[in-house]
């Protein structure tokens, strides 16, 4: 009968393909616009012309005369805590009231929580917040009264009352006293032993009353960049973190999609992609090769923007290109499948169902010849 060879599977197919024109998979357009939910892209072709206005500024050795001065000004403010050893010359009787043998620190003026400390014939004297010299010279005017042009050499024995913290991955962490030699950024991490494996070198942060100021152990440590060191103070705190936002995402159409650890040195496009063992030379779309960042940096009114970088390696020595571009972390390196690619993805979907089709047009044929 004509109404049996009229089949509805060619219609039927039909309709599948025009479905099928929203192909599955992810895909990227590589045109500035808007994403399906909502979020503003703007594309940036990289090319010869334009490599150079998104490489990163490189690190460079630098001096720090504000650092210099700083130390070479740098005075010990006593506090509450510490222990000074009073000399007054020709005067042991003075000098040491629990006898020779005693230990400085046991034997010294221990400071009060007032800032006081009490000597014979001066009685108390407020020591806290003045320098040894200060000291020395208050207690000298007030012993002048007693005894003629007296002598005094004052140290302090024991440095108890200030300390500075360094926390994170460090092999030594903890607090670290504030002396009369200058304390450095530096200096605190080597007698911290040093930074721990997993140390993020990028994102140390200093935080000195409640204020956060991020400093670049890379620059300080890697390239000699002294202006990413500090003169540290009584409460300051230095925090290295672990280095687990340092990854990025390699995903599509690529021989192994993975994430990848970035050691604290960065990592190039064209490492990332060869860490991977390379774009699937059979699917992906060379032109094709996407960075997809957030756009953090943006205006305050356009915080959906997402920064797309897009490279076209057809030509494989575009891939000098991507060495020269470095990625930041949490990137996502997306390689695209090539349009024939994600042509027979859409055939493949559809094979088991025109099978089925044809299986049940075949059938109904049968019956029908039957009840003929």
């Amino acid at each position: 009968m004509n109404t049996i060879k009229k089949s509805p599977i060619v219609p039927f197919i039909f309709s599948l393909i025009l479905t099928a024109c929203s192909l599955p998979g992810s895909h990227i357009s590589g045109r500035d616009g808007k994403t399906n939910d909502g979020l503003d892209v703007i594309i940036y072709p990289l090319s010869v012309s334009n490599i150079s206005e998104f490489k990163t500024i490189k690190n460079k050795a630098k001096q720090n005369p504000i650092l210099d001065e700083l130390i070479r000004q740098y005075e010990y403010r006593i506090g509450p805590g510490d222990i000074l050893n009073v000399i007054v010359w020709g005067h042991p009787e003075l000098t040491y009231p629990s006898g020779f043998y005693t230990a400085a620190a046991d034997s010294g003026s221990w400071v009060q929580k007032d800032g006081t400390i009490y000597f014979p014939y001066v009685g108390s004297v407020k020591v806290a917040g003045y320098s040894v010299n200060q000291v020395r010279n208050l207690m000298a005017a007030s012993l002048s009264k007693y005894i003629e042009k007296p002598q005094l050499d004052i140290n302090v024995s024991s440095f108890r009352s200030q300390n500075a913290y360094i926390t994170g991955e460090v092999n030594k962490p903890g607090k670290q006293p504030i002396t009369n030699i200058p304390l450095t950024l530096l200096d605190a991490i080597n007698q911290a032993g040093g930074l721990a494996e997993n140390a993020d070198w990028n994102n140390a942060v200093m935080t000195r009353d409640g204020i956060e100021q991020k400093v670049s152990l890379l620059a300080l440590m890697q390239y000699g960049d002294l202006e990413q060191n500090h003169l540290l103070s009584a409460g300051d705190i230095i925090h290295i973190p672990r280095n687990d936002t340092q990854k990025v995402f390699v995903m599509g159409e690529v021989s192994k999609p993975q994430l990848l650890k970035m050691d604290r040195i960065g990592m190039s496009l064209t490492e990332a992609l060869s860490a991977v063992g390379g774009i699937n030379q059979l699917e992906a779309d060379a032109t094709g090769i996407f960075i997809i960042r957030n756009g953090h940096d943006a205006p305050e009114s356009t915080q959906k923007i997402a920064k797309i970088f897009q490279l076209d390696i057809k030509d494989a020595s575009a891939l000098l290109l991507g060495t020269e571009f470095e990625l930041e972390p949490k990137d996502i390196i997306y390689v695209t499948a090539a349009p024939i690619a994600r042509w027979n993805r859409v055939i493949r979907q559809l094979m088991p169902s025109i099978s089925g089709l044809n299986e049940l047009t075949e059938a109904s044929f049968r019956i029908v010849n039957w009840s003929k």
